[in-house]
């Protein structure tokens, strides 16, 4: 008997998806591994603020969002990206937040600057990891990015994580080599995958 792969899609953030990502935050999942906690309760604190301020920032093309914090705590401008949530079920499910994934890019296509590792990063909730949520969001944010120009897209990952790995080569991903983060990322050994976009139709917005 054969299990159902689970059906996730990428929606765009808004104030009814909102309290399903609160709700991972406070569970204690971030998008940032490194930093953990302490991202998470900047989230926190930054949706409590102001939370149209929050959901308006998954959409900066011009990167005039506030500054990235690394993982050394030394900050850097942003760089234009957007930011999708991976999603399952309806828009008001309260357990439907699953994970993000943002997509990053400069101008004309240009190379990222060194501090900025790879086009695309995702993170998904521990509680539905191994069910494809990462997959398929990698491939539904592929048009996104061929609707920014770019022709190509680098994504990197630690050297042990072969689950990310797995996400990427399914993808269409091609091992470029392998090398080591800086010093702000704790100089960790990593690898870094590229995937061709020349093939995919653009999807503007998304």
């Amino acid at each position: 008997m054969t299990t159902a792969v689970s059906a996730f899609r990428l929606v765009r953030p808004t104030a009814v998806h909102l309290p399903a990502c609160v709700a991972a935050l406070q569970r204690g999942w971030s998008a940032d591994n490194l930093r953990g906690a302490a991202a998470a309760a900047e989230e926190l604190a930054a949706i409590a603020a102001d939370p149209q301020a929050y959901l308006a920032q998954m959409d900066d093309p011009l990167g005039a969002g506030p500054l990235v914090t690394l993982p050394d705590g030394t900050q850097r401008r942003r760089i234009p990206g957007l930011r999708r949530w991976i999603w399952r079920g309806p828009d008001d499910d309260s357990d439907g937040f699953v994970g993000n994934i943002g997509l990053r890019w400069m101008p004309e296509d240009a190379p990222l600057p060194p501090h900025v590792l790879g086009h695309i990063g995702y993170a998904v909730v521990p509680w539905a990891r191994r069910q494809g949520a990462a997959t398929q969001a990698l491939a539904r944010v592929l048009p996104l990015a061929r609707a920014q120009g770019l022709t190509r897209v680098e994504i990197t990952t630690d050297a042990d994580n072969l689950a990310s790995q797995q996400v990427i080569t399914a993808n269409g991903g091609v091992l470029l080599g392998p090398f080591t983060k800086g010093p702000e990322y704790g100089g960790a050994p990593s690898l870094r995958f590229v995937i061709d976009l020349r093939g995919i139709a653009p999807q503007p917005g998304g």
